[in-house]
C-alpha cells in the first residue's frame, strides 16, 4: 500500500511539472513578436543557399542604442546580431569580416558617417541590402542614401521601425517611411 501511495505521489509531481512546462510553452507563444507570422527564409544573393537565420550588422556609435537595437532585433525569431560597430570604419571591417546579411546603420558617427560606409560597403557587396538610421530624417537624406545604395531609412524617434524596416529589405524591397 506504501508503494501505491508512492507511485501516486510521483505520477503528481511528473503530472505538475508538465503542465508546468505547457504553460510556459503557451506563455512564450502568446509573447512571440508578432511583426510576422512565419521566420523569414530566402536565399544568399552571392551563392543562392537558403538562410533560416538572418544575420544582422548594428552599427551607432551609443553602446546604449546598439544594445536597444540588439534586443528589439533578436525578438524575431530567426534574426541574430552577429556583430556591432561603433563607427563607420569598424562597420566596413566588420562587414569585410563577417559578411552580415543584413546592416542597420547610423548617419552620423565619428571618423566616417553611414553614408560614406555605405558607400564603401555597397563597392564590396552592392547586393547587401542596408538600412540606415538617423535622428532626422530628411527628404534629403533620404535621396542621398538611395544614391549610395542604402535600401531603407528610418528615424531614430521611431525605434520600432527598424523590425519593419529589416523585413521590408529581406523581402527585397526599399524602406523608406514618411
Amino acid at each position: 500500500m506504501h508503494n501505491l501511495f508512492v507511485y501516486i505521489y510521483l505520477a503528481c509531481i511528473v503530472i505538475g511539472c508538465l503542465a508546468t512546462l505547457a504553460a510556459i510553452g503557451l506563455v512564450a507563444l502568446i509573447n512571440r513578436p508578432k511583426s510576422f507570422s512565419a521566420p523569414f527564409v530566402y536565399r544568399d544573393s552571392t551563392s543562392g543557399r537558403r538562410i533560416t537565420v538572418v544575420r544582422i550588422l548594428v552599427v551607432d556609435d551609443n553602446p546604449s542604442v546598439r544594445r536597444h537595437l540588439r534586443s528589439i532585433l533578436e525578438q524575431h525569431a530567426g534574426w541574430q546580431v552577429c556583430g556591432e560597430a561603433g563607427t563607420g570604419q569598424e562597420a566596413v571591417e566588420r562587414f569585410r569580416q563577417g559578411r552580415p546579411d543584413v546592416i542597420v546603420l547610423d548617419f552620423q558617427m565619428p571618423e566616417m558617417n553611414g553614408l560614406d560606409a555605405a558607400r564603401i560597403i555597397g563597392h564590396i557587396s552592392p547586393k547587401t541590402p542596408i538600412l540606415m538610421l538617423t535622428l532626422y530624417l530628411s527628404q534629403q537624406l533620404r535621396e542621398a542614401a538611395r544614391r549610395v545604395g542604402i535600401r531603407g531609412a528610418c528615424a531614430k524617434t521611431n525605434i520600432n521601425c527598424v523590425v519593419d524596416g529589416v523585413g521590408a529589405l529581406l523581402r527585397q524591397e526599399t524602406y523608406f517611411p514618411n
